[in-house]
């Protein structure tokens, strides 16, 4: 099943399955009871009805009426989940590793780092770029887990159960703020700066529930810059592999329905080419090494085997009376 949150023009975001190029609206069937329908109200409301939720919505599917139907053309596709927490996998991939300035536990041990509802956008909007952060705007395309079910300290072989589904995100960062040099030569990261920001949690199209991906350790992943190939990977090359990840995290905290975990990228950033940022290029001969980072016009096209392509934009900041600020 693909979930996806979409709206019509001037309309609230809903639920929906896609279908095809065909997006199914539970919450209008006529099929359902009011309690039924309360289900599908939004996206965590679905997790949190489990099998339930999930059988019901494969009916509404199977039986969907002509009035429960929308054209995909005639709809916006909003980020499928706007989840409160997006824990994010840092240096999870090692030819990522080798073509960077790396801390001194890169690779070593799983990192992480946090991003809020606040940095989320979803397809086909637009990534902002803002000099007054960043010059140096980066992007990477990453399998992002949506937690399903609750717990804490979480065992290895489980971790997968507590899996509703996944997604793509793109984990937008800005290069000049995340990586600083001591004067010794120690790289360290500011990831608060570096990736937590307006616009820096693509996530999308839609959910695939995890009985339709299978094992989420053999899904290619690419990058199309301006559709210039720029990442192309599998999620076998990770270090820790999605179960670990759920494992690891679980133990700082109590993983609940509708969190997002984010899993790390491959090589082919903008950054292996940045020599003043420690960059060493170590692409195969399929990449097209950056000649810069991402600007304004720039087209980033993200791509998961089965769950499908996000699509975003980069344009200009513009100040406006919602979002001028003084620096």
């Amino acid at each position: 099943m693909k979930v996806v949150r979409f709206r019509q023009a001037g309309g609230e975001p809903r639920l929906g399955f896609l279908v095809g190029e065909t997006v199914v609206a539970p919450i209008l069937s006529a099929q359902l009871s009011a309690e039924e329908r309360s289900l599908f109200r939004d996206t965590v409301s679905f997790i949190n009805s489990g099998e339930r939720g999930i059988s019901l919505g494969n009916h509404i599917v199977r039986k969907a009426g002509s009035n429960e139907q929308f054209r995909l053309s005639d709809v916006t596709l909003a980020a499928p989940i706007v989840p409160s927490t997006i824990l994010c996998s840092g240096s999870n991939y090692r030819d990522h590793n080798a073509e960077k300035a790396n801390a001194p536990t890169s690779g070593k041990e799983p990192e992480f780092f946090i991003k809020s509802a606040d940095s989320v956008v979803g397809p086909n909007d637009f990534i902002i770029h803002d000099p007054a952060l960043t010059m140096k705007l980066d992007c990477e395309t990453e399998l992002a887990i949506v937690i399903g079910k609750s717990g804490r300290h979480i065992p290895l072989e489980r971790a997968l159960t507590h899996v509703f589904g996944y997604t793509i995100c793109n984990d937008v960062t800005a290069r000049d703020r995340q990586v600083r040099r001591a004067d010794n030569g120690t790289i360290w990261y500011d990831l608060g700066r570096g990736k937590a920001f307006d616009t820096s949690a693509c996530i999308g199209p839609c959910i695939v529930t995890a009985d339709e991906i299978g094992d989420p350790q053999r899904l290619h992943l690419s990058t199309r810059i301006n559709g210039e190939l720029r990442q192309n990977a599998n999620t076998s090359e990770m270090i820790w592999n999605c179960a670990s990840l759920i494992h690891s995290l679980s133990v700082n905290f109590t993983l609940k329905p509708g969190m997002v975990i984010i899993t790390g990228t491959p090589a082919g950033t903008a950054w292996s080419t940045d020599k003043e940022l420690g960059g060493t290029w170590t692409g195969s001969a399929s990449l097209i090494p950056a000649t810069r980072y991402c600007m304004p016009g720039d087209l980033i096209e993200c791509t998961i085997d089965k769950i499908g392509t996000l699509t975003n934009s980069v344009t200009a900041f513009a100040e406006t009376p919602t979002n001028a600020y003084e620096i």
